[in-house]
């Protein structure tokens, strides 16, 4: 009986050894296996850490961008504003110059009309004038042959009758026309 006693305690010892050696091997396999586990987990918690930052980073530069396309929208409705008021001015303003060249052409086209009623007035009157004229010179022949005529009959008068009378004298002066 010692035997199996001593066998058992052998046995005993030997199955507390390779259940201490198992223990120990599970200790050891959990640890690196938690290590691992723990290391795996401090990875992902900075990539978690390294994703929330380039998320902020994103929502950031994304707010900018929505700032700035914000920013944009406004400048360009007030260019566009800009632009509708200048055009508007500027057709105004062609409006304008178009009644103005209207009224300018108008007056042009009136005061060439006058020009040309003018102009035959004067025409006419320079027709007036010229007939004057010859009507005069015809009137200055008829005088000058009359007072040829009446010198040549007061020469044979004065013979007759020595006393002159000047009241009835006639001296024609030059008459001179001016165009």
């Amino acid at each position: 009986r010692p035997d199996l006693a001593a066998a058992l305690r052998e046995l005993r010892a030997q199955y507390e050894a390779l259940a201490a050696r198992n223990l120990q091997a599970a200790e050891d396999w959990y640890r690196a296996r938690c290590a691992r586990l723990h290391e795996r987990a401090v990875r992902s918690q900075e990539a978690v850490r390294a994703s929330r930052r380039e998320a902020g980073e994103c929502r950031r530069q994304l707010q900018a961008r929505l700032a700035e396309m914000e920013s944009l929208r406004g400048a360009h409705q007030s260019l566009e504003r800009q632009l509708q008021e200048l055009e508007e001015r500027h057709s105004a303003e062609a409006s304008s110059l178009q009644d103005t060249i209207g009224q300018l052409e108008d007056d042009l086209r009136n005061t060439k009309n006058e020009m040309a009623r003018h102009l035959r007035e004067y025409q006419d009157l320079l027709n007036v004038k010229m007939a004057l004229d010859i009507e005069i010179a015809a009137y200055r022949k008829l005088l000058e042959g009359e007072e040829s005529l009446f010198n040549m009959g007061s020469t044979s008068l004065s013979a007759l009758n020595p006393v002159s009378n000047p009241i009835y004298s006639f001296q024609p002066k030059g008459f001179s026309s001016s165009a």
